[in-house]
């Protein structure tokens, strides 16, 4: 139990599956007794109105039947419901309950008993308004400066003022920019009307202004034009509160203090009646409602305020006084006086927690049990603590976070490719240059050890690769059953694919409803994108691998392309793409030497790609275990640059039709707009040459755009050969210098970043940073250089170069340290120690980190820069030297 937790005095659950919300609880002398003590008045949306008397009873089973004067099902919802004198004709207090489409005036009156039931209590309409439109809040007050009985202003919900004088309708009103409606609240010391619009602001309106306004019976859209002798309805002042208000509050129980006090969604702001901010509170909580209900000292007031945390908070203007817990969020909260207390809190939820509570505490009786005072035995706790720490141990030595599964004992996925071509092809393209592209059969066979429900498959291939279905909906599987599905693979474009492997992913989901994925991998033969031919000697481009075994019969490791081969020695292969580009490989005589040549550097890879592998599948087979083979260079920078230069120049021209199309299209509509102007002047003007200008700007949009599509499909293929000519580079450094597979795996993510191009982000940018970052890390030229650039945080944002001279010249330091000797590793950025003078560096108030530099002539020396800076913090010899000796002249 909370030690400051609201005291329950009196309380009542109020009906079943009803909502109640702000306006529903009020308190007053409503049934006119004269002692001044108030009832306690509750509506609710379901049209039930309940007035209770609380008062406290040492029986809580007879307690809420006592308490309860009057309980009456109304035909609509209640809205609201207010006490005070709406009957001209009487000094006595009503009962105003606002219906959607209805306000009715109530006289609650009662009959003293003559028998052991009690008083008797009834309610009789005095009289009511049908409303036109749909009512939203109602305040009241002695409007117009008016003394002893309330008028009624009610707002409708498309912002209509409707003014009730007692029995008879005065006028009406439309709000200026209304949208939704707000909080409403009567100021009777500046006689003015406060709500808050949905500009979230605080609006002050006069009643007079509002008086001699536009009538709005006269107009239905306040958006229309006045009408003759109407005046516009302005506000007299205006705050702005940049949050949506939920209640208002205009406290009249001191004449001292005239403050305006609006309940923010955040913040609480407190104003004078002029609209000038006297104090705002930022508040830490979610508030519900709020009531300011006393004075106690001059200048300041006392307000009650509820939070969605069952918080019920007692202020002095910013300074919180108390804080008592409830068993509910409050929607409405007043303060009441009854027989037996004074200043009870009545509050109210949103399911119809009806509470009387007051402030206190309570005291805890609880104490502390004494402690046993005898000693421990450590040598027990040591032996129970080493038998925990060894629990530990093997704990975390068996099993990871998350339990290991063993996907393969519940699904088995086996691929199978078909050693023959399709007949016939199931390619969308029959022929590239006069040559039918050949499709081949993969079949795929799903098996499993459980009970499988929704699984599913998927295939996808590298582009310009297309398979004939790339998704499978597999049945629901039993215990060792299986399923076969089959696809063919071919060739959708003119230009070859960077990796002849697909993967295959079923995802599933195990028996106790946990989702899997399982992954395979196929690989497809080479036949698939060439066709054998004859070879070439003259080629432009070339590259030599050495091995350190004896030459093969190449007709023995591609048999497949030995069929047109003029070379009886089997020395020289052709594969012939279906794109038109011809790979010639050739074996030396009499060195152990093997020369792939063609004219374009990218189509080499797949055909190297495939003879390393042949190599290693051959001699794997002869039992041979020291094979080798290499790469003497020099590594072909220049060829492979062309590609880079090809990708970067279509990224340019695609952003520049980008542009193109953005001017032409602004162009365009700026023409119709001017057209439809033109067309819908009642008096015909002549359209000046707008419709030719129309027709030319249409044309250019339409061939810009087939430009810019056009521009795209090169940039694509343009990509995948990029693509392809890395994967050759990052193959020959790892022969030239006989990398491990992580060496080239880490070389391989630096060059290939990114899996596809994007308007966002390309391949230059990407690649740029990553290898900016490993010349920065583990290939820097030493440890200290290594530690500054760790230290060194942030970076300029990725986007598109404006040439690429800086990757080309990062590029290459990168190979002539990875020629030199460096090694590519991830786990030096861990073990290196960044020095203290580093650490003040990267601290803040520090220097701020040297950013990278564009241009031509440029090196990527930041570590230096950052060294240099460093030295500068200690003088030279010579220079302690000559400062000793200005020093001693002086004296």
């Amino acid at each position: 139990m909370s030690l400051f937790k609201a005291r329950d005095w009196w309380s009542a659950v109020l009906g079943e599956g009803e909502e109640f919300d702000q306006g529903c609880l009020c308190v007053g002398d409503v049934d006119n007794s004269g002692t001044g003590h108030d009832k306690v008045v509750v509506g609710s949306y379901m049209g039930m109105l309940r007035i209770f008397s609380p008062h406290a009873s040492k029986s809580s089973e007879g307690d809420v039947t006592d308490a309860q004067l009057l309980e009456v099902q109304l035909q609509n919802a209640i809205i609201q419901v207010e006490v005070g004198k709406f009957v001209s004709c009487s000094e006595l207090f009503h009962l105003a309950v606002l219906h959607p489409r209805k306000l009715s005036v109530y006289s609650v009156s009662g009959t003293a008993g003559n028998v052991e039931h009690g008083d008797q209590y009834q309610l009789k309409l005095v009289y009511e308004h049908n409303l036109q439109r749909t009512a939203c809040n109602m305040t009241h007050g002695t409007f117009g400066g008016g003394t002893g009985h309330h008028s009624l202003c009610i707002q409708s919900m498309d912002g209509m003022l409707m003014f009730f004088e007692q029995d008879s309708y005065s006028f009406g009103r439309f709000l200026p920019g209304f949208l939704l409606p707000g909080p409403l609240v009567y100021n009777p010391r500046t006689d003015s009307f406060l709500t808050v619009s949905s500009a979230r602001q605080l609006e002050s309106y006069k009643y007079e202004t509002l008086a001699v306004a536009t009538e709005a019976e006269g107009r239905q859209d306040p958006d229309l034009p006045l009408k003759p002798g109407g005046k516009r309805l302005m506000p007299d002042w205006t705050f702005v509160l940049g949050e949506q208000a939920l209640d208002l509050s205009v406290p009249s129980f001191s004449h001292s203090s005239s403050s305006i006090f609006i309940l923010g969604e955040r913040n609480l702001y407190c104003l004078r009646d002029n609209g000038q901010i006297r104090f705002m509170k930022k508040l830490e909580f979610n508030p519900s409602c709020f009531l300011p209900y006393a004075t106690v000292m001059d200048g300041t007031t006392n307000l009650l305020l509820g939070n969605h945390t069952n918080m019920l908070l007692v202020y002095q203007d910013v300074t919180l006084k108390w804080a008592a817990q409830l068993s509910f969020v409050p929607v409405a909260v007043r303060v009441a006086n009854f027989l037996e207390l004074k200043g009870v809190v009545v509050s109210l939820s949103s399911d119809g927690h009806l509470l009387c509570s007051y402030m206190g505490t309570d005291p805890s009786f609880f104490s502390t049990p004494k402690v046993d005072a005898r000693e421990a035995d450590y040598e027990q706790v040591d032996a129970e603590m080493k038998k925990l720490q060894k629990i530990i141990r093997d704990a975390t030595r068996t099993q990871d976070i998350l339990p290991k599964t063993n996907t393969d004992d519940d699904l088995i996925v086996t691929a199978v490719v078909s050693s023959s071509m399709d007949s016939p092809s199931q390619a969308l393209i029959p022929d590239i240059n006069g040559r039918p592209v050949p499709s081949v059969a993969v079949q795929v066979k799903v098996k499993a050890s459980c009970v499988l429900q929704s699984s599913k498959l998927t295939v996808s291939v590298q582009p310009p690769l297309a398979v004939t279905q790339d998704q499978f909906v597999l049945e629901p599987m039993g215990v060792g059953s299986s399923t076969v599905v089959a696809f063919s693979v071919f060739l959708n474009g003119r230009y070859p694919p960077t990796d002849l492997t697909g993967d295959i992913t079923v995802s599933y989901s195990s028996p106790t409803g946990v989702p899997r994925v399982l992954q395979a991998r196929f690989s497809l033969p080479l036949v698939l994108v060439c066709v054998p031919s004859s070879p070439t000697r003259t080629t432009k481009f070339k590259i030599t691998v050495d091995t350190n075994q004896p030459p093969v019969d190449l007709r023995s490791i591609f048999p497949a392309f030995s069929v047109k081969s003029e070379d009886k020695d089997g020395n020289s292969l052709a594969f012939q793409f279906l794109s038109g580009a011809k790979v010639t490989v050739v074996a030396s005589k009499t060195s152990q030497r093997y020369r792939v040549q063609s004219d374009t550097f990218d189509d080499m890879w797949l055909v190297v790609k495939e003879l390393v592998r042949k190599f290693d599948q051959h001699f794997s087979k002869l039992g041979v275990k020291d094979f080798r083979k290499s790469f003497s260079g020099p590594l072909p920078l220049q060829d492979y640059f062309l590609s880079v230069d090809h990708h970067f120049q279509l990224r340019v021209s695609a952003q520049q039709y980008q542009d193109l199309l953005s001017e032409r299209a602004v162009q365009f509509r700026a023409i119709q707009r001017r057209l439809l102007t033109r067309f819908k002047d009642k008096t015909p003007a002549p359209l000046q040459n707008l419709d030719t200008l129309l027709d030319a700007t249409y044309s250019q949009v339409m061939a810009l755009a087939e430009a810019a599509e056009e521009n795209r499909a090169l940039l694509e293929e343009a990509f995948v050969r990029l693509r392809s000519a890395t994967h050759l580079l990052v193959l020959l450094l790892s022969l030239w210098q006989g990398l491990t597979p992580d060496q080239t795996a880490i070389l391989e993510a630096t060059l290939l970043p990114l899996l596809q191009d994007t308007p966002q982000l390309g391949w230059e940018e990407s690649c740029d940073a990553a290898v900016s970052h490993l010349l920065r890390t583990c290939l820097s030229r030493s440890p200290k250089d290594q530690a500054t650039s760790l230290a060194q945080v942030g970076g300029p944002v990725l986007g598109l170069p404006r040439d690429t001279a800086r990757l080309k010249k990062h590029i290459t330091l990168l190979c002539d340290r990875i020629g030199k000797g460096g090694r590519l590793t991830l786990a030096s950025e861990a073990n290196v120690q960044v020095p203290a003078q580093v650490q003040n560096l990267a601290a803040p108030g520090g220097v701020e980190p040297i950013a990278e530099v564009a241009g031509d002539g440029e090196e990527l020396e930041l570590q230096q820069e950052a060294t240099v800076f460093i030295k500068k913090k200690h003088p030279s010899k010579k220079v302690k030297k000559a400062c000793s000796a200005a020093a001693i002249r002086r004296l």
